[in-house]
């Protein structure tokens, strides 16, 4: 499973999703210096996509077998987090100056140019492996 370089993008992206459960999203100091730290898990919408591309995460990391499918997971991935991405970057620009936000909040930009690499990594492999059984073929 993990000689496939495609695997490890793809599992590096899976935990930095899995770690954003557990994470902070932003933090709110009140006015009397008071912090009141919110989650990703805490909010319902932001619950519901970190599930959903979780999901898609294990899945596509799942796949190795059926490299072809893989790409096309990582792929759906990769757009769950960009999607992802761009709605924290319109929380990050309708909240920045109420709210001191994590760093956390480009995990999803990250997994998605991981998902990107997995993808087109699988596709190499896929389209090499596929060149040498008609190359043996023709013989």
């Amino acid at each position: 499973m993990w000689q496939r370089i495609q695997t490890l993008y793809l599992g590096i992206s899976t935990a930095l999703i899995f770690s954003m459960f557990f994470c902070t999203f932003a933090t709110v100091i009140g006015p009397d210096g008071a912090e009141i730290t919110i989650g990703y898990h805490e909010k319902l919408a932001y619950l519901t996509m970190l599930i959903m591309l979780f999901t898609a995460q294990v899945a596509a990391t799942a796949s190795f077998k059926a490299m072809f499918l893989q790409a096309r997971v990582s792929i759906i991935a990769a757009l769950m987090a960009v999607g992802l991405q761009i709605w924290l970057g319109v929380d990050f620009l309708r909240f920045r100056n109420e709210m001191v936000f994590s760093f956390t909040m480009l995990f999803p930009l990250a997994a998605a140019i991981l998902d990107f690499m997995a993808a087109r990594r699988s596709l190499v492999d896929e389209m090499t492996l596929t060149a040498i059984k008609l190359k043996r073929k023709r013989k």
